[in-house]
């Protein structure tokens, strides 16, 4: 799944090839966040996100749609950076832009892009 697409969930990068299926495998080895914590981010991302059975009933609520995008921000944090590193890495870029969109959404500057499958 594109993480950069605000209308859908995101998903943790892929871990590395060769190396176990999961996300917590694409963490550098010296990172400093709990062990803990990816997995309880991963956790509240799911319980946060909007599903496609409840698209509908649930895409206006701006709060709603920040919060699954807040949540989705710390994924990509705790999943694709160093915390140690001082330049810019591509799991802080993501969470950036999740957290603008986030913020977007609260101030009412973008809304619901609307459900690809109507107008066809």
């Amino acid at each position: 799944m594109d993480p950069l697409r605000f209308d859908r969930p995101v998903e943790a990068p892929a871990a590395p090839a060769g190396s176990p299926a999961t996300a917590t495998a694409a963490v550098p080895a010296n990172r400093s966040w709990p062990a803990d914590a990816l997995p309880l981010a991963e956790r509240l991302h799911r319980q946060l996100s909007i599903g496609d059975r409840e698209w509908h009933a649930l895409k206006r609520q701006r709060p709603r749609r920040a919060a699954e995008q807040v949540a989705a921000a710390l994924v990509q944090l705790l999943a694709a950076d160093d915390p140690g590193a001082t330049a810019s890495t591509d799991g802080r870029l993501r969470a950036i832009a999740l957290l603008e969109n986030a913020q977007a959404w609260l101030k009412a500057e973008i809304s619901d892009p609307g459900c690809p499958a109507h107008g066809r």
